[in-house]
């Protein structure tokens, strides 16, 4: 009986791994399409003239990180507030 029981249990386990591993390459595969289809939509976007982008309603210039000059002293004080 005794061998029965833990026979039991270790199968039990096994479901539940292969449940985990499932719905971690569920997640990693969702991750993947999404991250495929922001990269088609760049590549779309980047083909088309000032033009065609005005007529979809996009400005003509993708959105780009954007740097701030930030003076010497303010920086000091900052990091002197740290």
């Amino acid at each position: 009986m005794a061998h029965t029981e833990a026979h039991a249990e270790t199968r039990a386990s096994k479901h539940r791994l292969l449940g985990a591993a499932s719905k971690a390459m569920a997640t990693a595969l969702a991750a993947f399409t999404a991250w495929r289809r922001t990269i088609a939509g760049r590549r779309a976007l980047a083909d088309l003239t000032p033009d065609q982008l005005k007529d979809i309603g996009c400005s003509e210039q993708p959105d780009v990180p954007k740097f701030i000059v930030v003076g010497v002293g303010l920086m000091t004080d900052l990091m002197s507030m740290r």
